[in-house]
């Protein structure tokens, strides 16, 4: 039975620079008609489907926090309608630093919200201004505080680093400041320039002053030092916690289990079917209305994709990938199956098996992709 279920809000108040999401500027559009819209989808999947209760809701975007404390209201509401949470859940919203006014935070913690995930980026604020962030370190601050004030004890931030023009040092004072902030969670990503994004324009153009591989690899140690030495346990290549804190829903991703995708341009994987939804929002509210899902691509997943993605998103967790679960998931056995691969890796001190399960060394999380790439295309 699926347990988990990922929101899309597509709508921001401002386009970021790095951002390739599915995403429309806020002003001028049918909020209120896409709410209802997305209400009649989750009802339409559940008949589909069928739901038990849910242990974990993603809402994110998009902005969903740029909706109104009305519209906040309206979409809760549709949650609480659709889907069942279990005792306990986890129920996430994304926010941006700024958006997040009392009233807004209370409308949350009202309806159940028990995790914020705040994309606060970096603590410089020449730095937040150019990468198209509109928010300020003092914004995160105030932000933090008043959700601390609203009840919420489960907050998390995103940080970015090897941004254009970042040095080592600012990155550093940018973690001295995130740990000053008493909270429960850290995600710390390096950035990737997509294309469609202005950065992707301006790197074609040679005008991203980009660190470099070297100095993104050093701030990647300085991350992992820095968390271990303030408490916070490196659970996945780019997420720490305290314990007890791990992102339940993103563990979901990275333990390969299914879950339902609500929203313009949502992912989901349901009965052994990864799906994505039309993005345009014209389209994809059409698409309902005419009592259709709105799904643009549908892939079957054959079993040895899903023993590759196991690998590729296992080895993701500090944890690894248990071969005793491996088996029981797919009735194959791992290292039979993964057998040359692993011996190159374990030969080139990328991976390595201890108590029944195969995991990233230090120098495997230093070259995850290339650990990842390993395993596509090669089980039968």
């Amino acid at each position: 039975m699926i347990q988990a279920a990922y929101i899309h809000i597509p709508f921001c108040e401002h386009i970021c620079h790095y951002c390739d999401f599915n995403k429309v500027f806020l002003k001028g559009q049918p909020v209120d008609e896409y709410l209802k819209t997305m209400d009649r989808e989750m009802e339409l999947t559940l008949q589909k489907y069928g739901s038990g209760p849910l242990q974990t809701i993603f809402v994110g975007g998009g902005t969903p926090t740029s909706l109104n404390e009305r519209q906040l209201e309206q979409l809760c509401n549709s949650i609480h309608k659709n889907l069942k949470l279990a005792a306990g859940a986890e129920f996430t919203f994304e926010a941006n630093p700024g958006d997040l006014s009392f009233e807004k935070l209370k409308v949350l913690k009202d309806a159940g919200v028990n995790r914020l995930s705040l994309g606060v980026q970096t603590f410089n604020d020449e730095l937040l201004k150019s990468i198209g962030r509109v928010h300020r370190a003092k914004d995160v601050f105030n932000t933090i505080e008043k959700a601390k004030n609203a009840g919420f004890e489960n907050i998390s931030i995103d940080l970015i680093y090897s941004l254009p023009g970042q040095t080592y040092d600012d990155f550093k004072e940018s973690l001295k400041t995130a740990f000053s902030l008493g909270i429960q969670h850290y995600s710390g990503y390096s950035l990737i320039i997509e294309p469609k994004t202005v950065f992707y324009n301006l790197m074609r153009k040679g005008k991203l002053p980009l660190p470099g591989e070297d100095i993104e690899a050093a701030m990647y140690e300085l991350l992992m030092g820095e968390m271990a030495k303030h408490g916070f346990k490196q659970y996945e290549i780019s997420n720490f916690s305290l314990p007890g804190y791990e992102s339940r829903h993103n563990l979901t991703y990275w333990n390969n289990e299914e879950y339902f995708g609500f929203g313009a341009g949502a992912h989901s994987y349901t009965d052994g079917w990864r799906n994505s939804n039309i993005g345009p929002l014209k389209k994809y509210m059409d698409q309902i209305s005419s009592g259709n899902l709105p799904v643009l691509d549908e892939h079957r997943v054959t079993l040895p994709e899903k023993m590759e993605e196991e690998m590729f998103l296992g080895l993701r967790k500090t944890e690894g990938v248990s071969i005793q679960g491996f088996t029981d998931k797919f009735n194959r056995d791992l290292m039979m199956t993964y057998g040359k691969e692993i011996k190159q890796l374990l030969e080139r001190r990328l991976i390595e098996i201890e108590d029944g399960r195969v995991f990233l060394s230090h120098k495997g999380r230093m070259l995850g992709n290339e650990v990842f790439q390993m395993f596509l295309g090669v089980s039968n």
